[in-house]
């Protein structure tokens, strides 16, 4: 049953993911402008292409363990979902910087002030590299062990995204939390993985 996943999903060119994003940010954008996100379509919006960015994230931190545990083959499409989370969460911040805020003195003062917009631009910062070195000349010149050490910022970086999340949601709802658990999961089994290996 794998295996035939796995030779299906070898014929899906990774640029769809690619496609998909864009069509979807544009889609959510449209939905803004035209009323489609309630009363206020700004926040709404802001919150729409953070969502997608953290789904996004857990997606590209699933994709080993599921290679390892259940033998599902997505490598393929890792860089993608990387690079179209990337870019949703440029999305996100560039909503919250020219639309939300407007004032780039204000937009430090919030970063200084606010905790769960410090922790959520930390991880913005954090992926920035990752997004940088996401082409093969850079896989090439940084070398394949430099380049996975550089790309465990992942880690780091899916942490602070879910307690910003956390943190930016009021009362206690269940979905940051969630969110929360399937991560901890996820980096919970690469670090046994890697004791395997290790003890093998």
């Amino acid at each position: 049953m794998v295996n035939t996943l796995n030779g299906w999903l070898r014929k899906i060119p990774a640029w769809g993911i690619y496609v998909a994003g864009a069509a979807w940010a544009a889609w959510l954008f449209y939905l803004g402008l035209t009323g489609g996100l309630g009363p206020e379509p700004i926040n709404a919006l802001e919150r729409e292409y953070g969502a997608v960015a953290l789904k996004l994230l857990v997606a590209g931190l699933a994709v080993t363990p599921l290679r390892n545990w259940l033998g599902l083959n997505l490598i393929k499409f890792r860089r993608a979902i990387g690079v179209t989370c990337f870019f949703f969460v440029l999305a996100h911040l560039a909503v919250w910087v020219f639309l939300d805020v407007q004032t780039f003195a204000r937009v430090w003062t919030e970063i200084a002030k606010r905790p769960y917009v410090t922790v959520g631009f930390a991880a913005f910062l954090l992926l920035i590299p990752l997004a940088v070195t996401s082409n093969n000349r850079l896989v090439r010149k940084l070398g394949p062990l430099r380049w996975r050490r550089l790309h465990k910022l992942t880690y780091p970086a899916a942490l602070l995204a879910v307690l910003h999340y956390t943190w930016l949601v009021k009362g206690w709802p269940l979905e940051p939390f969630v969110y929360m658990t399937i991560i901890l999961a996820l980096l919970a089994l690469r670090i046994r993985i890697r004791i395997g290996r290790v003890a093998a």
